[in-house]
C-alpha cells in the first residue's frame, strides 16, 4: 500500500549552496534487505537547517512490521526483536510522522539506494526519484578519501571524519551521525570551490537501482 509522495523541495533550490537549504537527515532499520518482501521497523529523521543540526526536532519512531518477520541477521544489527516492535505504530499509522518530516525536504542518507527503495514502498513515485532527492553522504565521503572510503561503514566513517558515535544500528543515532558527517564532508569539499547542493547530489554519478545491497554497516 502506497500513499502519495511527501511535496518535495523546489527543484530550484538544487543550485543553491547546500548549506542554505533544508535537508533531512533519514535512516531505516527494516526486517532486512530484500526489498520486494521486507519493510521498516523503525526511523530516525534529522532536520538540516542552513549547516546546522537541529536536534530538536529530530523524530524517532518504532514500526511494526506486522506479518513480516525479521531475519535473524537484522534483529543482530539493529537489536529490535518482536516484542520490542509489540504495541508500535503500524506502517500505515507512521507514515503520516514520516511524511511529515520529509515534506519540502531534500534527504541526507548513507548509502542512498537503501533509504530509496523503501521509501519507494511507502509512498511510491519510483527508487530512481527518491534517489534523485537525496544527498548521499557515502559519495562525498569517497570523493575525499577515494578508493579507500568505498570499504568505510557509516560508524568507520564518522571516525575517520571525528564524528561522534553513540548507539550504532539505532535509526535516530545514525541519521544523526550521518548529518553530522554531512557537515564536515561538505565543508571540507567547499574550500576546493564553491558547492552548491546538486554538485553534491551529482557526486556518485547516475543514482542506481538496487535490488539487495550489501548491508549499509
Amino acid at each position: 500500500m502506497t500513499a502519495s509522495n511527501p511535496p518535495r523541495a523546489p527543484r530550484w533550490q538544487r543550485s543553491r549552496p547546500w548549506n542554505s537549504v533544508d535537508l533531512l537527515s533519514l535512516d531505516f532499520e527494516a526486517t532486512g534487505l530484500d526489498f520486494r518482501r521486507d519493510t521498516i521497523v523503525s526511523f530516525g529523521a534529522v532536520p538540516v537547517h542552513v549547516g546546522r543540526v537541529e536536534v530538536g526536532q529530530a523524530v524517532y519512531q518504532l514500526v511494526d512490521p506486522g506479518h513480516v518477520p525479521a531475519s535473524s541477521e537484522s534483529i543482530t544489527v539493529h537489536g529490535l526483536r518482536p516484542v520490542d516492535l509489540r504495541g508500535a505504530p503500524s506502517l500505515e499509522a507512521a507514515r503520516g510522522a514520516l511524511g511529515s518530516a520529509i515534506d519540502g525536504r531534500f534527504l541526507v542518507t548513507w548509502w542512498a539506494g537503501v533509504e530509496a527503495a523503501f521509501l519507494d514502498k511507502i509512498f511510491g513515485g519510483g527508487v530512481r526519484r527518491w534517489r534523485r532527492r537525496a544527498v548521499d553522504v557515502r559519495d562525498l565521503v569517497i570523493a575525499l578519501e577515494g578508493e579507500a572510503g568505498r570499504q568505510l561503514t557509516l560508524t568507520e566513517a564518522a571516525d575517520r571524519f571525528g564524528a561522534p558515535v553513540a548507539n550504532p544500528h539505532h535509526a535516530l543515532d545514525d541519521a544523526l551521525v550521518t548529518a553530522q558527517l554531512l557537515l564536515v564532508t561538505a565543508s571540507r569539499l567547499a574550500r576546493r570551490r564553491r558547492v552548491q547542493l546538486r554538485d553534491l547530489q551529482r557526486l556518485g554519478g547516475p543514482p542506481p537501482v538496487l535490488a539487495r545491497p550489501r548491508a549499509p554497516m
